[in-house]
């Protein structure tokens, strides 16, 4: 693959596809986890922000924490940070590639590989063990390439009582078509392109390897139905595609 012509439209990546553009010297780190920088340069400490008022045990001490697919931007940078002044372990799982741009610490581990292969025979020492657990903009190319269920039973069988999973930063194509179905949606379409046209919004029609608001729901469904509190949780509407997506938390009671 030519990661430079891939990076031009960031979509339908692969775990080997974010290999090559992590490789890639003549992308930035906002390029190189499948984004164009207008959508996170100077914008991630907001991200992290929003992500840390939903994730309450990131402000306790001595916890154990888990990124599945971390990248290289400057959020995992900025865990690693918190995790280190908060006496908390910290588990990264992301491609070598990825991994070589993020920090060594001793409170740091790192395994390479997918989730949870990577952990091997590691996993059932962490099971029920790990007070949080973070997928950021990760859940759509585990639902496009991968089981989802299968993802979040065993991300679920890790969770220590009161521990919470944050699958954040999920497009749901349902919620961009209500969006721009809106007055505020036709709004800004017209100002980014600068035409007096209407967006063209199409529903009942076969879309494969996209989320929406059935596999969002599926998931709660699954999460609860397996003994977990689970909630949709909107975005803060300062960050960059909050009128698009949104994000799942889930709790063990």
């Amino acid at each position: 693959m030519n990661s430079k012509n891939k990076s031009e439209n960031f979509v339908n990546l692969t775990f080997d596809d974010f290999r090559e553009l992590a490789k890639d010297p003549g992308l930035s780190r906002h390029q190189k986890v499948g984004f164009p920088d207008s959508y996170r340069a100077g914008k991630e400490k907001g991200i992290f922000c929003d992500m840390m008022r939903k994730l309450s045990q990131l402000e306790l001490t001595e916890k154990t924490v888990l990124e599945i697919g971390p990248g290289c931007s400057e959020l995992p940078i900025m865990l690693a940070e918190l995790c280190a002044k908060n006496l908390n372990k910290l588990i990264f799982i992301d491609s070598p590639e990825m991994l070589a741009y993020l920090p060594d610490a001793s409170h740091i581990s790192k395994y390479p590989g997918t989730f949870p292969e990577a952990l091997k025979g590691n996993y059932v020492d962490f099971q029920g063990k790990i007070d949080v657990i973070i997928a950021y903009s990760v859940i759509q190319y585990v639902f496009a390439d991968g089981n989802i269920f299968e993802f979040l039973d065993k991300c679920l069988l890790l969770l220590r009582a009161g521990g919470q999973i944050l699958l954040g930063d999920i497009p749901n194509l349902t919620m961009r078509k209500r969006f721009f179905s809106s007055e505020a949606g036709i709004k800004s379409h017209q100002e980014y392109i600068g035409r007096d046209e209407r967006p063209e919004i199409l529903f009942n029609q076969i879309e494969s390897g996209q989320m929406d608001d059935s596999v969002v729901f599926s998931i709660l469904a699954r999460a609860r139905s397996q003994g977990f509190n689970a909630w949709v949780v909107p975005q803060s509407p300062t960050l960059p595609m909050a009128n698009r997506r949104e994000d799942i938390l889930i709790c063990k009671p």
